[in-house]
């Protein structure tokens, strides 16, 4: 589920569309020796291999579990080893070393 923003301005109607995600929200992280598990806040876990993310694939497991969940669920950030990954990204399921 996602909410339509409406901009309107004096003279004529303007729209603006933004995706703001009402379900699909982190709530946390897990890993595997092959897989990142996301769980979301309405139940859903996004799966992906570790190997899409060269930064984390190559990390410790340590580093791996120092996560920090951003903008109140749609995005990961991993400080130590400055990684970055947003939950709608991670839904559209792109390899990105294949695009």
């Amino acid at each position: 589920m996602s909410i339509l923003v409406e901009n309107q301005s004096k003279s004529k109607f303007k729209f603006r569309r933004a995706y703001r995600p009402t379900t699909a929200l982190a709530q946390a992280v897990k890993f595997d020796s092959e897989m990142m598990h996301v769980f979301l806040t309405d139940g859903r876990i996004i799966s992906v291999p570790l190997i899409w993310f060269p930064l984390l694939h190559e990390a410790t497991p340590e580093q791996r579990e120092q996560y920090e969940i951003g903008g109140g669920g749609i995005s990961l950030h991993w400080p130590e080893i400055d990684e970055d990954l947003s939950i709608a990204g991670l839904m559209a399921g792109v390899d990105w070393e294949a695009a």
